[in-house]
Order: C-alpha cells, then structure tokens, then sequence
C-alpha cells in the first residue's frame, strides 16, 4: 500500500510522538501533524478547534451547494432560505451580505483557511441581530473630547 503524505502539514514518524510527545503536540496547537507509520496509515494530529472549523466550513459549503442549486430567486433570496436571519437585512444588506460571503468561503476553500468564510458569516449574522433587535436606528453621538462619567 502507498502512503500518501500532505506536505502542507507537518510531518512526523510515531516514535518521534512517544518520545517527544509534549514537542509534537506544541506543534499539533499550531498546525496539523501528519503522524506516519510503519505499519499503517499515516493519521492526522490536530487541535480541536482546527477540526471544528474544518467541520463549520463543510457545513458552510453544504448549505452554499443548496444555494447554488436552486434556480428561483436572486442570490440574496436563494441565501435567505438557507440563512433565514438574513431577512433582518435591508435588501440592499441583503445582496452585500451574500456577495461577501460566497467570496469570503471561495477564498476559505481555496487556502483551507476556515476562519475567512467563518469570521465573514458570524459578523453578518451579528449584524443582522443588532439590527433586529433595532440598534441600526441610533444616531450615535461621538465625543472628541473625554468626558467624565459619574460612577454607577
């Protein structure tokens, strides 16, 4: 059987994993580790947090794959069924928001960078609570000078 080793992590033999386990995992934290064996495949090493956003960017490209094959609707719309929070957006949000996104995650999948599609998708979201729970209509009064607040 050949092995196949993905050059885009780090590479390390199992016994180097016994014997410098603390080395391994330090690097684990940063970056996935391809552990080879001898005697089977090789695995992967990685933190959980890198897992989970691997896992959220799967779930993203199902959910942008269920958009894309739908025919009815403008991408704004299409997206909406699938991300119903969206309707908290103006339509003109709305369209930005789907733009931004589908690009954010071409980019994700492109450099296996989940956090790109991921930090895109959670700010519009946001967005859109703050917006539904009426903070968009606040004229906001900035201060240039610092004022002096009395204690609660």
């Amino acid at each position: 059987m050949s092995k196949i080793v993905d050059l885009r992590y780090g590479t390390r033999r199992s016994s180097e994993l016994s014997k410098r386990s603390a080395e391994v995992f330090a690097e684990a934290e940063e970056h996935p580790i391809t552990v080879t064996r001898r005697d089977g495949e090789a695995l992967v090493l990685m933190s959980q947090r890198e897992a989970d956003g691997r896992a959220r960017l799967l779930e993203l490209a199902a959910q942008l794959i269920t958009v894309a094959t739908d025919h009815q609707g403008t991408l704004a719309e299409r997206m909406a069924k699938v991300f119903p929070w969206m309707l908290a957006l103006s339509v003109a949000d709305r369209e930005a928001c789907a733009r931004e996104i589908l690009d954010a995650a071409r980019a994700s999948f492109a450099t296996e960078q989940p956090h790109l599609a991921l930090t895109e998708l959670t700010s519009w979201k946001e967005t859109a609570a703050a917006v539904a729970a009426g903070l968009s209509n606040t004229d906001l009064q900035w201060y240039d000078d610092p004022h002096l607040v009395e204690r609660p």
